[in-house]
């Protein structure tokens, strides 16, 4: 009786742990069609407008986002909500924390992470490359920083609506379906 006891709560742990993992070369193909869309627009947006050194556009924190919003799509954290919801909490707060803490970097840079977790998770938009937001808002270039509140909007929110406007389309095509539930959500 307890190997089979074992056995079950093995197939039930694998199935939990290795659930979101792809294993058909089609869901590989939307997944780097899609994130090679989204960045490659961001990335083409910022040649186009902008010299190289200024990289106003691009965010390290939209790869780690593109891995959540093409790669996991049913994951909570890859959902419309966190990823617009949680850079702009974080940029808010590291922006925020920089101008009242400027000279003190390590402080202002833990202040600004831990800050943006706990009001990511009271506002329910926890999405984790946020963290990496509100600490480029701290220690990105002196363009960045001089930027002050306007770094949210540009590239912040600007950069996550491209993401999530390529998301909707490559994410919805054959049998995939994003985001899972909300007004964006197709019936099923």
């Amino acid at each position: 009786m307890p190997a089979k006891r074992f056995r079950k709560h093995y197939r039930r742990a694998r199935y939990v742990l290795y659930r979101e993992t792809l294993i058909d070369t089609k869901e590989h193909i939307l997944t780097f069609l899609g994130s090679f869309t989204g960045i490659a627009l961001i990335c083409l947006l910022n040649s186009k407008y902008f010299v190289a050194s200024d990289n106003l556009f691009l965010l390290a924190s939209f790869g780690a986002s593109s891995v959540l919003i093409y790669g996991i799509i049913n994951s909570p954290l890859a959902q419309p909500r966190n990823l617009i919801g949680g850079h702009v909490v974080c940029a808010l707060v590291g922006v925020t924390v920089h101008k009242l803490i400027p000279g003190e970097i390590w402080l202002a840079c833990a202040l600004s992470v831990s800050i943006s977790i706990v009001l990511m998770q009271v506002t329910k938009t926890l999405h984790p490359p946020g963290g990496a937001t509100a600490l480029l808002a701290n220690v990105g270039g002196k363009k960045i920083l001089d930027m002050g509140y306007l770094f949210v909007l540009t590239p912040v929110l600007s950069g996550v609506l491209i993401l999530l406007a390529v998301a909707l389309v490559f994410n919805n095509l054959r049998h995939r379906r994003y985001p899972n539930h909300g007004w964006f959500s197709k019936k099923r």
